[in-house]
C-alpha cells in the first residue's frame, strides 16, 4: 500500500506493540517502534513522525516527561495510551501537551480512527491553508488546524471536538492566534481571520 504517514509507537509492552505496528501497517503507514524513551530519542533523532503514539509508564522514565522532549524537536499529535486511568492522570497528560489519551484496555478500531484522524487533520491543514507565510509561519500546526476551521464558521465546541482537544484549550490557542497574527479587533474576528489566511 502507499505510504499514508510516519507513526512512533513508544510501548514497552512487546504484544500490544506488535498488533498496533501490524495494524498501522496494514493501512499503509510506516511504523517505527521503541520499547524504552532512550529508543525512543534515537528515533526522533533520524525521524519525523505524523503521529506519536505514548504510553506513559515506561522502564526508564515518564512519557508526559518525553513528550516534552518531542515537543523541542516535533510538533507531531501525540496520543497517550497507558493503563493510567485516574482522572488526574488524564488531565496531567492533556495539560502536559497532549493531543489524546485513551486508557488500556481499549478498542482497536477506536485507537486507528483516531491516528487516522490525526494525521487527515495535518494532511488537510496543509494542503487547505493558502496563507501568506510571513504571518502565518509562526503558528503551530495545530494552530494553523484551528485557524482554518475557525475560518469556516466552526464554533469552539465543533473545532474541540476535531482537533482532539478541550474547548478551553481550543479558547487558550485561539488568543494565541489572534496575538500571533495581529488580529485585536472583537468584532468577527473570522472573517478578520479569513483575510489573513487567505489573501
Amino acid at each position: 500500500m502507499t505510504e499514508k504517514g510516519i507513526i512512533l509507537l513508544i510501548e514497552d509492552n512487546q504484544k500490544i506493540l506488535d498488533i498496533n505496528r501490524r495494524m498501522l501497517e496494514k493501512d499503509g503507514f510506516i511504523v517505527f517502534t521503541a520499547k524504552t524513551l532512550d529508543e525512543a530519542r534515537a528515533r526522533i533523532k533520524i525521524v519525523s513522525p505524523d503521529v506519536a503514539v505514548i504510553d506513559i509508564m515506561m522502564p526508564d522514565g515518564s512519557g508526559i516527561d518525553f513528550l516534552q522532549e518531542l515537543r523541542e524537536v516535533s510538533n507531531a499529535p501525540a496520543l497517550f495510551l497507558t493503563a493510567k486511568a485516574d482522572r488526574a492522570d488524564i488531565i496531567a497528560g492533556l495539560t502536559a501537551g497532549g493531543n489524546d489519551y485513551i486508557t488500556k484496555p481499549y478498542d482497536i478500531d477506536e485507537f486507528r480512527s483516531r491516528i487516522v484522524n490525526f494525521v487527515q487533520l495535518m494532511k488537510t491543514a496543509d494542503k487547505n491553508i493558502v496563507a501568506d507565510e510571513s504571518k502565518t509561519s509562526v503558528l503551530t500546526d495545530k494552530e494553523l488546524a484551528i485557524a482554518l476551521y475557525v475560518s469556516k464558521g466552526l464554533s469552539n465546541k465543533d473545532i474541540a471536538s476535531k482537533v482532539y482537544l478541550s474547548e478551553s484549550r481550543v479558547k487558550t490557542s485561539l488568543s494565541a492566534i489572534y496575538r500571533k497574527l495581529g488580529i485585536s479587533e472583537e468584532k468577527d474576528k473570522r472573517h478578520l481571520l479569513n483575510s489573513v489566511l487567505h489573501n
